[in-house]
């Protein structure tokens, strides 16, 4: 693929505001030597203003959502996309989010631009465990472990009955709960379904991914190990 497309794909501008970066100068290899539409140089070795090359397509990044954000491209208000570089959102293929979280939920959000990827990872034949902390508003009663790791949990206005999930009690009023499908507001529905309610809500892990040290609002690319450490998990 030409340079000034493998630009345009990834957001840096249309193909003709690309075109005059690469008269501009702005377009150069690592040692500051400018490069032209028709070069051919390794990925790595390209730089744009001075900085290294986004991603090529098959991206994908860890994000630590704030609360307060929503994923999407279209609501209103503050959108997870807001906390990446603007030309992310323009990037072909579309960098979409792997799931979702709701405006009131933290945590590791995963997004991609590789389709195949991302229905690999939310396909329910997956069964990744997602691991949430949850802060509930009244003191838990002391049978909700067993009846998460049931499988007979049914869920209002649900056809099918919840898969077994397991609930860490940390506090009377703290749980560490593990899930292995994705139902819509699964963890808010469950409590509520026992009596009670979820204050706050953080998703720590996915797979065999953790937030580790990532601060809240930041991101990072993910390399090929921690790629292949995403579905090493166990059932």
């Amino acid at each position: 693929m030409k340079l000034v497309k493998s630009l345009a794909n990834l957001g840096y501008g249309s193909r003709k505001q690309v075109a005059l970066m690469f008269r501009e100068g702005r377009v150069t290899d690592a040692a500051g030597e400018v490069l032209y539409a028709d070069d051919t140089p390794a990925w790595d070795d390209v730089r744009v203003d001075g900085e290294p090359l986004d991603p090529p397509p098959g991206l994908l990044l860890m994000l630590h959502k704030p609360v307060g954000y929503t994923c999407s491209t279209k609501d209103r208000g503050r959108l997870v996309y807001d906390l990446l570089p603007p030309r992310y959102a323009l990037r072909s293929p579309t960098l979409s989010t792997v799931g979702r979280l709701d405006r009131e939920t933290s945590g590791l959000l995963l997004l991609t631009d590789d389709g195949q990827l991302l229905h690999r990872i939310i396909s329910p034949k997956s069964k990744l465990p997602k691991v949430y902390e949850a802060t509930l508003a009244e003191p838990l009663r002391g049978d909700e472990a067993a009846i998460f790791a049931s499988g007979t949990l049914m869920l209002e206005s649900e056809k099918t009955p919840l898969l077994p999930a397991e609930l860490e009690v940390i506090s009377p009023t703290q749980a560490r709960l593990t899930l292995h499908e994705g139902r819509y507001h699964q963890v808010r529905r469950m409590f509520a379904a026992v009596g009670n309610h979820v204050a706050a809500l953080h998703r720590s892990e996915v797979g065999g991914l953790s937030l580790g040290d990532l601060p809240e609002g930041e991101w990072r690319s993910l390399d090929e190990a921690e790629r292949t450490r995403l579905f090493a998990a166990p059932l």
